[in-house]
C-alpha cells in the first residue's frame, strides 16, 4: 500500500468530524427555534384570547319544572296527557270524578236564586211598610183634626168631655202606631238601603259561595299552568289524590338557561351581561349557543348543600369550591336545536369587559314566570254567577 493511498482515510475521518458539529448545531438551533415559536405562538395565544375568557365544561342546562298538582281531592277518572308528550297552556292533563263538586254547585247555585229572590220580597216589604207610614200618618192627622174641632166646644160646655177624652186617646194610639210603622219601616230598609238587587250583601255573600262551588268544581279538571313536555307522569287511574299531590311535571323547553360551575379562582373578572358562548355535548361542536350572564350565586354549592361540610372538624383538605353562573340563552337558538334540562355542555366567557356589576343592583321589574290559565276560571265564574242573578230579577230590570 503507497503512503497517498494511507493517507485517505484520514482525511475522510477529519471530513466527517468536521461536518457533524455544523450538522449538530443546525439542527439544535432549529430546534431551539421550533420551541421558541411555540413558547412565541403560546404568549400571543394567552395574551389576545386566553387571558381574556374563563371555560369550564362543569355547566349543566337548567329550566322551569312545573309541578302538576290536585288543588280538590278526588278519584282520578281519565289522564290527558303521557310522558314525552306537549301540552299546551290551559289543556286539561287530569280529569277527576266530578259528582260531589256537581252536588255542591247545584246546592249553591239555588242558595243564590233564593238570595236574588229573597231581596226583592225585603225590597217589596219595605214599600209595604212605607205604605203603612202613610197610613198611619194620614189617620193620625184625622184625629188630630176631629180634636180641634171637639176642644172649643168642650169650653163652651156644647161637648161631653168622655168624648174629648176618647178623642185624645185615640190621637195617642195613632201617634204610637205611627211610630211603629216608621221603625218598621227602617228595619225593612236597613237590609236593602244604599245597594241595588245584585250588590246586596247578602246577594253578594251568596255570589261567592257559587263562585267558590264553581272554581271547585271546574278544578276536577287540572290544568296545565305553562306549555311544555310533560315529564315523571306517577299518577294512575282510580288514584284518590289530595290538595298538592305531584301528579307529573311540565317542562318549558323555551326559556332554559345554563348553570356554569366555575372555580372561585376564574370569578375574578365574570360580569353581569358579558357574552358567553355555549357547546352542548348533544350536538357537538357543529352547533353553538350565545348566551349572557345574568347572575352570580349568592354562595357555593357546598354551602347549599344537604349536609354542608364542618370545616372546623377533624384533619382538614383545602377543596376548590365552585360558584354557579347562571347564562341566559337565546330562545331563537332553542327553538332551531333544542336542548333538555340537564344535559352537559362547555361554556366560555369572555370577560374583555370586566366594569359590570358583580351582583344585581335592582330587583326585578317582571315575573319570573306567570300565567293566567286560573284567572280564566274566575271570569268564567263570576259570567255564570251574573247569569243566575239576572235570570232571577223582575222582567222588568231585564
Amino acid at each position: 500500500m503507497s503512503a497517498t493511498e494511507a493517507d485517505k482515510p484520514a482525511d475522510n475521518d477529519s471530513g466527517l468530524a468536521a461536518k457533524n458539529p455544523a450538522k449538530r448545531r443546525r439542527a439544535l438551533i432549529i430546534v431551539a427555534a421550533v420551541f421558541i415559536l411555540i413558547a412565541l405562538v403560546w404568549l400571543l395565544l394567552w395574551l389576545f384570547v386566553f387571558s381574556h375568557r374563563e371555560k369550564t365544561d362543569n355547566a349543566y342546562v337548567g329550566g322551569n319544572q312545573v309541578t302538576i298538582s290536585a288543588q280538590v281531592p278526588g278519584t282520578v277518572v281519565a289522564i290527558m296527557a303521557d310522558d314525552t308528550q306537549r301540552v299546551e297552556a290551559g289543556q286539561v292533563l287530569v280529569k277527576l270524578d266530578p259528582t260531589d263538586a256537581r252536588v255542591r254547585l247545584a246546592q249553591a247555585r239555588s242558595a243564590l236564586a233564593q238570595a236574588v229572590r229573597g231581596v226583592r220580597q225585603q225590597t217589596s216589604s219595605a214599600s209595604s211598610a212605607d205604605a203603612q207610614v202613610t197610613a198611619r200618618k194620614l189617620e193620625l192627622d184625622k184625629l188630630q183634626a176631629d180634636l180641634k174641632r171637639h176642644v172649643p166646644l168642650l169650653a163652651a160646655h156644647a161637648e161631653s168631655p168622655e168624648i174629648v177624652q176618647h178623642l185624645r186617646d185615640g190621637e195617642a194610639q195613632a201617634r204610637a202606631a205611627l211610630e211603629a210603622a216608621q221603625a218598621q219601616a227602617a228595619a225593612a230598609h236597613a237590609a236593602i238601603e244604599g245597594t241595588d238587587v245584585a250588590e246586596n250583601p247578602a246577594v253578594l255573600q251568596a255570589r261567592a259561595n257559587f263562585r267558590a262551588a264553581w272554581i271547585a268544581a271546574q278544578r276536577n279538571a287540572i290544568l296545565a299552568p305553562v306549555s311544555g313536555y310533560v315529564a315523571q307522569r306517577s299518577v294512575q287511574l282510580g288514584n284518590s289524590v289530595q290538595p298538592g299531590q305531584q301528579l307529573m311535571t311540565v317542562v318549558p323547553l323555551h326559556d332554559l338557561w345554563i348553570d356554569a360551575n366555575f372555580k372561585e379562582g376564574q370569578l375574578q373578572h365574570i360580569r353581569i351581561g358579558q357574552p358567553a358562548d355555549i357547546e352542548a355535548d348533544i350536538y357537538g361542536g357543529g352547533v353553538e349557543y350565545h348566551g349572557k350572564v345574568v347572575g352570580l350565586g349568592a354562595g357555593t354549592g357546598s354551602a347549599f348543600s344537604l349536609f354542608p361540610a364542618q370545616n372546623a372538624t377533624g384533619n382538614w383538605i383545602k377543596v376548590v369550591q365552585r360558584v354557579p353562573v347562571r347564562i341566559a340563552l337565546d330562545n331563537r337558538e332553542l327553538d332551531k336545536h333544542p336542548l333538555r334540562v340537564g344535559l352537559s355542555t362547555t361554556v366560555t366567557v369572555d370577560i374583555t369587559d370586566d366594569r359590570g356589576p358583580v351582583l344585581a343592583q335592582a330587583p326585578a321589574q317582571q315575573p319570573v314566570a306567570e300565567t293566567n290559565v286560573y284567572d280564566r276560571l274566575m271570569g268564567k265564574a263570576d259570567d255564570e254567577a251574573q247569569r243566575i242573578i239576572q235570570a232571577n230579577l223582575p222582567r222588568a230590570a231585564h
